[in-house]
């Protein structure tokens, strides 16, 4: 009596020592323990359906609170046995449940040492699997917290090759590609930077999230965390255009009219913006007051540029002629047409920059092939392409 007493308290041990490990995987790794069980349950009945004859009928008693973890066959009661398996006969069955009755089934109490050893490596299989797929869609339920947002990343390493950045993000590693880095801007190992989680995709090799820094939606979010009239609605960000590392144009419309859009994005002595543009690590911002009328939009768009007058074309098509002053020409068009290009794909307009001097009032089609002016088009590159 005393000798079963001593089993069971050993069988306790154990299964409390199984408990821990899966709470310690919890804690290590972020998978739950009722998953767990659920895969170890899954293992333990494929085990019992290679032992068995294909005997898959089984009762799995896991409670990690109480620490009970048991695992019984279940077989038919039968006069004449001719499986196995799957049949017990009376006499046998009595000695397990005194109540057995032919029809009914009774639980036999099963050891997994009582199992085959290619059962044994194929429940062990099943429970590893079980991790890695734990694991997988902790990975992905995390990328999926943080779509469409800016995390805060680790960079572990450069690709000397190809320059690409493999970051830690929490548990899980992405990559930053070179062409989704900033131009200009030198990463380190170690580094701490932010990168904007553009999408999610699942393959057979696990979830993969999408990162970027030259998103324009990763300058969205950024004066979204620093403007709170952004980030409570009072001021909205209409569009955004950019060039990576270079500069960007971002319309604002204020909700309430007691409050400057502009100026609630520039903050107090040009903090908020301040502070975006060194994450940016230097590239310009133009901040413009967003407008319904497109002539306002676009001679808002083309600052830092003055805009003379705005002709937007009779036939309803978003093509317009913006006149600038003389002196004006280079800026509005901008180094390589960045500020008129910029403009167009902000405001979504064709642009086309004339000279004050001598181009409208002209007869257009003797002057077409030789006027001097730059049309930024409102297309990506990749429309373009």
């Amino acid at each position: 009596m005393q000798k079963r007493k001593k089993a069971v308290k050993v069988d306790d041990n154990k299964n409390t020592e199984l408990y821990e490990a899966l709470a310690l995987i919890e804690k290590e790794r972020g998978i739950p323990v009722d998953f767990m069980i659920s895969q170890i349950q899954k293992a333990i009945v494929t085990a019992c359906k290679n032992t068995y004859g294909g005997n898959d009928d089984v009762t799995i008693d896991m409670n990690s609170e109480t620490g009970v973890f048991e695992v019984f066959l279940n077989k038919q009661v039968v006069e004449e046995v001719f499986d196995s398996n799957r049949e017990i006969p009376l006499d046998e069955a009595m000695k397990i449940d005194p109540y057995a009755s032919v029809g009914n089934k009774v639980r036999i109490r099963l050891d997994p040492k009582d199992f085959g050893r290619i059962a044994v490596q194929t429940a062990r299989n099943m429970i590893r699997q079980g991790i890695r797929d734990g694991e997988k869609g902790q990975v992905l339920a995390e990328f999926q917290s943080k779509l469409q947002d800016i995390v805060t990343a680790t960079v572990e390493q450069i690709d000397a090759k190809t320059g690409n950045a493999t970051l830690r993000l929490g548990r899980a590693i992405a990559i930053l590609p070179k062409n989704e880095q900033v131009n200009g801007e030198t990463l380190s190992d170690g580094d701490q930077i932010k990168v904007y989680v553009v999408d999610v995709k699942t393959s057979d090799k696990g979830p993969r999230a999408i990162i970027s820094r030259t998103h324009p939606d990763f300058v969205k979010r950024l004066f979204e965390s620093e403007v709170p009239e952004i980030f409570d609605g009072t001021v909205e960000i209409k569009s955004i255009s950019r060039e990576a590392g270079s500069r960007t144009k971002i319309a604002v419309l204020s909700h309430d009219e007691n409050v400057d859009a502009v100026g609630a994005c520039i903050g107090p002595r040009g903090q908020r913006v301040g502070t975006i543009v060194d994450e940016l690590g230097g590239e310009k911002i133009d901040i413009v007051e967003y407008s319904e009328d497109p002539v306002k939009f676009i001679t808002a768009a083309l600052s830092p540029a003055e805009v003379l007058k705005v002709d937007v074309d009779a036939n309803g098509e978003k093509v317009c002629k913006a006149t600038v002053p003389d002196g004006q020409l280079s800026l509005a068009i901008g180094n390589k047409g960045q500020n008129v290009r910029l403009a167009a794909k902000l405001t979504g307009w064709k642009i086309d920059i004339r000279p004050e001097s001598g181009f409208f009032g002209e007869d257009e089609s003797e002057n077409s092939e030789n006027e001097p002016s730059y049309i930024g088009d409102g297309l990506d590159e990749e429309d373009n392409a």
